[in-house]
């Protein structure tokens, strides 16, 4: 699906062709046909339209016959079925500049262009380095958004762990740490691009472009200290509370272990009573109570010498 924004009088207009000044916008469904149409009408290298279609592509920049393209990873929420597979994955966002036009491309909806849109009325089409820069900033605001989530899941999961005796909530540890690894590997690939764009000047910026780019760097750069940060913390978590969950589960057994033995003397006792044998008291009018008594007297001191042992 390929669509055209203008910006007019403050307001934001989709029209139907590629005017000068336009922002194209290419979203999922992605049809060849159309990468084909597109590449013919506006000049553009046809592998440029197609490198979002790869969900590991690298982030990075080239020119070629003065086509600038700027590939730049976001995340955005896995939609896999798959129970084991992380929260969060990573996608480029191909960002594409020509003589007339900015064209962004998605290989699946995200949050960083519509965002982007929403504020696109604020935007001047004439300084499209700006623009370019403010998709970058968004991009950076989605890996904050995202990282917030996944500590708040974090947080919760750790309340769920103190009691738990299962592995399910380590295994959504796991997935969180898997959305980590992505965002860990996206973040660093983006600041290298980011530190060579101001480097090179690849998009001619001006000195106000290039200190928002340096602004934009040392937000990227906080961003993957967090990702780091919470890297370690959850491996660290996860090795804890996989002890914890062994400790409890070894809690759980001496208590039926202790409930077992406490149980045994009562049945030890009404076994012996129940022998084919002379035994003793088996006449007396209380033979019944004996037994019941005894093992009652039993139970109640192994009960007493396990609670003191703390086994209960």
């Amino acid at each position: 699906m390929i669509q055209y924004f203008i910006n007019k009088d403050g307001k934001t207009i989709e029209i139907n062709d590629a005017e000068n000044g336009a922002w194209v916008n290419i979203a999922p469904p992605l049809k060849q046909a159309e990468f084909e149409q597109l590449s013919e009408e506006l000049d553009i290298p046809l592998d440029f339209l197609t490198d979002s279609l790869d969900i590991d592509e690298k982030s990075r920049f080239e020119l070629e016959d003065d086509v600038k393209l700027i590939v730049i990873k976001t995340p955005t929420e896995n939609n896999s079925i798959n129970e084991s597979d992380a929260y969060y994955i990573t996608i480029p966002i191909v960002i594409i500049l020509t003589h007339n036009q900015i064209l962004t491309v998605n290989s699946f909806d995200n949050a960083a262009i519509k965002k982007f849109l929403n504020t696109f009325h604020n935007r001047h089409p004439e300084k499209r380095n700006m623009m370019v820069l403010k998709i970058f900033e968004k991009v950076v605001m989605n890996f904050l958004d995202y990282l917030k989530e996944i500590n708040q899941r974090r947080n919760q999961l750790e309340q769920k762990l103190y009691d738990s005796n299962r592995n399910e909530e380590l295994l959504y540890l796991m997935r969180i740490q898997k959305s980590l690894v992505y965002f860990v590997t996206a973040l660093r690939s983006n600041e290298l691009v980011l530190m060579k764009l101001a480097r090179t000047n690849f998009l001619g910026l001006n000195d106000d472009e290039k200190e928002f780019l340096n602004d934009l760097i040392v937000d990227t750069s906080q961003a993957l200290e967090m990702a780091n940060v919470y890297t370690n913390i959850l491996s660290s978590t996860m090795d804890a509370f996989a002890s914890i969950i062994s400790n409890n589960l070894n809690l759980v057994m001496k208590r039926l272990t202790s409930i077992t033995i406490v149980l045994t003397f009562p049945v030890l006792v009404s076994s012996i009573y129940g022998m084919n044998v002379d035994i003793p008291y088996q006449h007396s009018p209380h033979a019944f109570y004996i037994p019941v008594i005894l093992s009652i007297v039993i139970s109640v001191i192994m009960s007493w010498y396990f609670m003191k042992k703390k086994w209960f």
